[in-house]
Formats: structure tokens, C-alpha cells, sequence
């Protein structure tokens, strides 16, 4: 049998889009899934039990009938109710897992502005890969986009990434950025050369950090961009919002630091244009 993904379920529409998404990829890859609902801590308010006793048979249906649609697909799959705190809880079920999975309502700038930390306290505390699936309509994406910066997390993320194209047989776009240091307004502008040689050093970053894929994935397209921009996460959202995937690594410091992601990685989930992997 396969590798374990969790996924975080509601009866929100973004939560089914998150159970479709892993129910796809489980499937070919011949993973199982585990769906899991949170219901909240009792707090001891009067009349809160007969709330609950009440929500209890409202969610173990709930969450039958997104296990159907999963074993429809020939997916080995189980199903449970916790009680407590849903970011604790999801991230306590991430212990044995290979992959998180998680809605996310965001639908685009449009719609209103970036989520709130939820989702984003639980890709920052979950103790494996998190997959935030968006509210969007991703019919006809293609392509996988991974962010680069040279880092250890940074080729965690290319291998997660590589993976994830080669088995679907799309195109990866690894895509690094620089920005100048920042100079006193009075200076007008930076000698040329020493923007060049930004440039140049970057790209020789990006070259060596997936110099193994040609080893890995010969007959994979890998496309190459390195740009100047102060802004990493517009970058990567830009190309992501043609994209099916986006991969990339987060430098936060997790559940010791309050739940912290690294700044790039949160800036990504704030405003997604397409569904995100986060690894650490």
C-alpha cells in the first residue's frame, strides 16, 4: 500500500475541492487517504452539548460521503471526527503522513482580501508537506512551478516538484529571483555591472540547485526564469497563476516560533493563485 495523506475535511466548497484534488493524485499514485473533521473543545456553555450531540451525526455524514466519492475513485480511504482545536488537531494527524491536505477559501484579489492566518498557522506547525487547494477553477492548468533560492528547503522543494511533473508529464518552470542592496534615494541609479553580475550569480544559483534533474528525469521540460524583483512571492504567484502546482519551501521556524512560516512562502498562501505545497 501506498503513502498516507491526510486531508482536512469541511462542508466548506473549498474542502471539496481539497478531497478531489488528493482523491486524484492518490489515486495514481496508488496512495490512501485519511479524511478528518474537527469539531471545537466544549467550553462548558449551557446548551453547547446539545450543539454538539447535534453536529456529531451532521459530520460523520459529511464525512461519509466525501469517503464514497473518494472510493469511487479506487482509493483506499478512512474516516474520523476529533475533538479539540482544528490546527492542533491537524497537525498532531500530519505526524505520520506524507502529504497534508487543505482547502482554502481564497478565490482570487477580486473576491475580497488574503485569508486570515488559519491555514496558514497549520502549514507552518504540520510536520509534513501541506497542499492548500484553492477555491478556483484549475480546469485546463498545466505545468508545475517550484521556487528556487539555494537553500536545503529550496531542494526539498525542487525534488517534491520534479516528482510531481515528471508524473504527470507537464512542463517545470523553476523560477528564482534577486534584488539589488538598497541604496540612498540620492543615488540615482546601480553601475551596470554590478547588476549584471546579480544576474549572472543568480543564475548560476538556479543552474546548480537543479543541476541532478537531467539525471533524475531525462525527458523532463524544465524552463528556467530568473528575474530582479523585491517581491519573491509576486514572482512565483504571477507564474503559478497559469499553473496546475506550485512547490515551494518555507524558512519559517514553525510550531516553536508561534507558528511562523518563512516570509515568502506566507505571502504565497495569503493570495494563491493556484494549489501550493509548502515543504520544510
Amino acid at each position: 500500500m501506498g503513502q498516507k495523506t491526510i486531508v482536512g475535511v469541511t462542508d466548506a466548497v473549498a474542502s471539496q475541492r481539497a478531497v478531489d484534488w488528493a482523491a486524484e493524485r492518490a489515486a495514481a499514485r496508488g496512495d490512501r487517504l485519511e479524511l478528518i473533521s474537527v469539531l471545537g473543545d466544549e467550553v462548558g456553555v449551557v446548551g453547547e452539548g446539545e450543539v454538539i450531540e447535534d453536529a456529531l451525526p451532521l459530520t460523520r455524514s459529511l464525512l461519509e460521503r466525501e469517503a464514497e466519492r473518494v472510493r469511487a475513485l479506487g482509493v483506499p480511504v478512512e474516516a474520523r471526527v476529533e475533538r479539540g482545536k482544528p490546527v492542533e488537531q491537524l497537525i498532531e494527524a500530519s505526524k505520520g503522513a506524507a502529504l497534508l491536505v487543505i482547502g482554502s477559501d481564497y478565490r482570487g484579489p477580486e473576491f475580497g482580501p488574503a485569508r486570515g492566518p488559519h491555514g496558514i498557522r497549520i502549514t507552518a506547525g504540520a510536520l509534513c508537506p501541506v497542499a492548500v487547494v484553492p477555491d478556483l477553477d484549475l480546469t485546463g492548468r498545466t505545468g508545475v512551478v517550484v521556487g528556487v533560492d539555494g537553500s536545503e528547503v529550496s531542494e526539498l522543494a525542487i525534488a517534491f516538484a520534479a516528482a510531481e511533473a515528471q508524473r504527470t508529464g507537464e512542463q517545470l518552470t523553476a523560477a528564482i529571483s534577486w534584488s539589488p542592496v538598497a541604496i540612498p534615494l540620492s543615488v540615482r541609479s546601480y553601475p551596470e555591472d554590478y547588476l549584471q553580475n546579480m544576474q549572472a550569480l543568480t543564475e548560476e544559483t538556479l543552474a546548480i540547485s537543479i543541476a541532478g534533474i537531467p539525471q533524475m528525469y531525462p525527458d523532463l521540460d524544465v524552463r528556467r526564469i530568473v528575474e530582479r524583483s523585491y517581491s519573491p512571492d509576486t514572482v512565483i504567484n504571477r507564474l503559478a497563476s497559469h499553473a496546475r502546482l506550485t512547490v515551494i519551501g518555507s524558512h519559517g521556524r514553525g510550531r516553536v516560533a508561534r507558528f511562523i512560516l518563512g516570509s515568502t512562502s506566507q505571502q504565497v498562501l495569503a493570495r494563491l493563485a493556484t494549489t501550493t505545497v509548502v515543504v520544510r
